[in-house]
């Protein structure tokens, strides 16, 4: 049995069924971009700090790679 919904035009050319698919589509955007600018914020952060201490720019540069991993998954 067909939906008598009008299919909702998405960005990136998918069509949502309901306006509850899109409305979760569009929660599950905004958040993905909301960890993103945070993780942003963080590599800034850590690019920011100078330490003359061996053993904290290791784990410096360790915190960095990861947060890098992090964003380069969300795209």
């Amino acid at each position: 049995m067909a939906s008598n919904e009008p299919a909702a035009p998405a960005p990136g050319g998918a069509v949502f069924q309901n306006e509850e698919a899109r409305r979760q589509a569009e929660l599950a955007r905004t958040d993905r971009a909301r960890r993103k600018q945070t993780l942003e914020m963080q590599r800034e952060n850590i690019l920011s700090q100078r330490t003359s201490n061996p053993a904290r720019r290791t784990a410096l540069e360790a915190a960095l790679e990861q947060i890098e991993g992090q964003i380069a998954e969300l795209g």
